[in-house]
């Protein structure tokens, strides 16, 4: 997708994706706008909002946004169809030669795009930021540093450490992405794993000034999931290997007990409580190991389904004759059926 304006600038696009974040819609336009207005002379841009499915005033904001500024694009879902997916459907939509995916709540500071632009003119394809710190408790950082270290480990893929979905991405890569068919995306780690040029930007993460987070930490155990499970296959290794030895163990014991009673005449009392502990023991490795394969299938599963990733209900954005608001037609997955509606 060629993202010239007819000025001859290149056009970045913005992805924005918002739920239930009425109080800091208009705040996160306004403070973007003073970001493009000092990078005007050099690139056009556009402004890519995915709603998904807010029930509170989001959608009405995004509309009138799209309605006085000709740069905004504003798209609704049929559902909350989660994070991941959004921001995935934003890329999708972008017609930039970059986009730059940043939270409508601005803990991710704007200022730091002007950077990201600037690694990409020097070559880079990706560029990311890099939480040097966050205002939360010190336990739920350590957790979260100590998962981005653990997935790194048991990825077969090296993945950035402390790196968030505040990035820019060149169109070269959105259009690779296109065609990577992942019905659980995690963006982070599947970006990291296509190569080109990538580099990383540390910055300190501002506390949210208005609302409230909806991630819950249901929903951060589940994303930590799909990365692990998206990229690693050493919960089943752990599955067999765990097997392995306890066969080997079994089989010495097996051993041991047919020599001690053939050739030194052993009678071993009748040991119900081992004999329960170990039949319980060998069941709850079956019923564990049996829940990580089913982890696996049960993606594979939704992976054959070929469902479409996200649904469009509504969309709004500027056509040469004015406002337009477009029927939501779907946004599926492969670049053969993912294009955003033309004005």
């Amino acid at each position: 997708m060629n993202g010239q304006t007819p000025a001859g600038r290149k056009l970045l696009s913005i992805v924005v994706p918002v739920y239930q974040e009425e109080l800091n819609v208009e705040p996160c336009y306004r403070a973007l706008k003073a970001v493009l207005a000092e990078l005007g002379e050099r690139y056009d841009h556009e402004i890519v909002f995915t709603d998904n499915h807010s029930r509170d005033g989001t959608w009405a904001q995004v509309v009138a946004l799209a309605a006085r500024d000709e740069r905004v694009r504003a798209f609704r879902f049929s559902r909350n169809f989660g994070f991941q997916r959004s921001i995935y459907t934003g890329y999708m939509l972008a017609r930039g030669d970059a986009a730059v995916q940043i939270d409508c709540d601005l803990q991710d500071p704007p200022e730091l795009i002007a950077e990201f632009v600037a690694k990409w003119e020097a070559g880079a394809k990706v560029v990311y930021g890099v939480r040097r710190s966050r205002p939360e408790g010190w336990l739920i950082t350590l957790v979260r540093r100590a998962f981005y270290r653990l997935i790194n480990r048991l990825s077969e893929d090296e993945l950035p450490h402390d790196a968030g979905d505040f990035r820019l991405v060149d169109r070269q890569v959105l259009d690779v992405l296109r065609q990577i068919q992942d019905d659980r995306p995690y963006l982070r780690g599947t970006l990291a794993t296509l190569g080109f040029v990538q580099r990383g930007i540390p910055y300190d993460r501002s506390a949210r000034a208005r609302g409230e987070s909806k991630f819950s930490l249901r929903d951060l155990c589940a994303l930590g999931l799909d990365g692990i499970l998206s990229h690693s296959t050493v919960p089943l290794r752990l599955a067999t290997y765990t097997g392995l030895v306890v066969s080997v163990l079994t089989s010495l014991g097996i051993v041991g007990y047919i020599v001690g009673k053939v050739l030194y005449g052993q009678s071993w009392p009748a040991g119900f409580a081992t004999t329960t502990l170990l039949i319980l023991l060998s069941l709850s490795l079956n019923a564990l190991f049996l829940g990580v394969i089913g982890e696996y299938v049960g993606r594979i599963y939704q992976q054959v389904r070929r469902r479409p990733l996200t649904v469009i209900e509504e969309s709004r954005e500027r056509a040469p004759g004015g406002l337009q608001e477009l029927p939501g037609d779907g946004s599926s997955r492969t670049s053969s059926t993912v294009k955003p509606p033309l004005a």
